[in-house]
């Protein structure tokens, strides 16, 4: 079907810019995943993109995402509440110093919580950590509604906004096949 997107741009271009939230749970943890991962990569953004229109990598192969789980400029890193995988970010290493929020959100049982917020900063700060001169994210429509406050929240600044018609599946992929 087609639908009219707005595709959402933020940048930060210093570590000083950044408004952290953090929010103190039992049980919160977040992570790096330190070995590449097809099976991991597959589950965390079809459990936090399934409901919201991440359907690009949806019904990738594995050969597809193992490829993908071997980029060395990937850096995930997953929140787990009392070890249960709650949510994730992923950040990959560009040139001239950018690194770009791929991938972050929570799964649908954790949203409403305070978690995205907390998430966000420790993504933000991680991005720091790999050398950035500057963090940069796009969001769009199709996203969950609290997506753009929360970037702009933590300070992150809107410098692009695209809008066009584009060819989006009738539904959401969802969080499995079947489901």
């Amino acid at each position: 079907m087609q639908a009219e997107v707005t595709t959402y741009y933020l940048e930060m271009r210093s570590p000083s810019e950044l408004r952290p939230k953090r929010i103190q749970i039992e049980g919160l943890e977040v992570r790096k995943a330190e070995i590449p991962s097809a099976e991991l990569q597959h589950f965390l953004y079809r459990s936090v993109g399934g409901n919201w229109y991440w359907y690009e990598k949806a019904h990738w192969t594995y050969p597809q995402w193992w490829e993908y789980a071997q980029n060395p400029n990937l850096h995930t890193w997953v929140a787990y509440l009392k070890g249960t995988p709650a949510g994730y970010f992923q950040l990959e290493v560009q040139p001239e110093g950018n690194v770009e929020i791929v991938y972050f959100g929570l799964m649908q049982p954790f949203s409403g919580m305070g978690l995205g917020g907390h998430l966000l900063t420790c993504a933000l700060e991680e991005a720091w950590r790999l050398g950035a001169k500057r963090v940069w994210v796009h969001t769009c429509s199709l996203d969950h509604p609290a997506a753009l406050g929360n970037y702009q929240a933590r300070g992150m600044q809107h410098y692009k906004t695209e809008t066009q018609v584009i060819e989006i599946p009738s539904q959401t992929p969802g969080p499995w096949e079947g489901a």
